[in-house]
């Protein structure tokens, strides 16, 4: 498997466990909103519903962000190699490997970490449209683009 369908594969199962536990989070807040029952205490069970409601929402929301961050996924081609970094992009720098992606945290390919970043991290903007060669500064330290697939 080439290196860039690796890492993808990697970010889209990162993407996929993360959206299995929202959903199974989902399931049991509806289970317990099912199973609450009026009780004698009467407001706090008022109490207690409403914070289930307010824990599905928080759920459903962030369901949302997880479609949002497939279909940026999803607009990646692996088979596609740019001279300026972009969506997609592999970068070995000086300091770290990156992959233009989602924000899916480091993976382990052949050895070499590669940091999955998106490109509205600081250091995903800084990469953006640079190419082998040239120099950013990150935290006050200048990091060198040596390779960019």
């Amino acid at each position: 498997m080439e290196l860039k369908e690796e890492l993808y594969t990697k970010c889209l199962g990162s993407l996929d466990s993360r959206f299995e536990t929202v959903q199974r989070t989902v399931s049991e807040l509806q289970e317990a909103l099912l199973s609450e029952t009026k009780s004698s205490a009467g407001d706090k069970h008022e109490t207690g519903r409403a914070m289930l409601q307010l824990e599905r929402e928080k759920a459903g929301y962030q369901l949302l962000e997880i479609q949002k961050v497939k279909e940026i996924l999803s607009k990646i081609d692996v088979t596609k190699t740019n001279k300026n970094i972009s969506l997609g992009s592999i970068i070995y720098t000086s300091k770290a490997n990156y992959f233009i992606a989602i924000s899916a945290g480091a993976f382990k390919v052949n050895f070499d970490t590669f940091y999955a970043i998106s490109s509205n991290t600081p250091m995903g903007k800084l990469l953006m449209s640079k190419t082998v060669g040239d120099t950013i500064v990150f935290r006050n330290e200048s990091i060198v683009i040596e390779k960019v697939i």
